[in-house]
């Protein structure tokens, strides 16, 4: 099941401004376009997301 902008935002406890702005300068999680329409797929977000576990700050990205 595809989410709204709103849903994956609360999902991540997140504004939906935020994946918005993600979306703009294309460093957010994967998205799907839909005609006007934009969803997110839970799985591919929660692999983007796990993508970016560090131990460290000082660990690259």
């Amino acid at each position: 099941m595809l989410l709204t902008e709103v849903e994956q935002a609360a999902r991540w406890g997140i504004a939906p401004k935020t994946l918005a702005n993600q979306r703009c300068r294309g460093d957010g999680p994967p998205f799907i376009k839909l005609g006007r329409l934009v969803r997110y797929d839970p799985a591919q977000t929660d692999a983007w997301l796990a993508e970016r576990v560090r131990v460290s700050t000082s660990e690259a990205a």
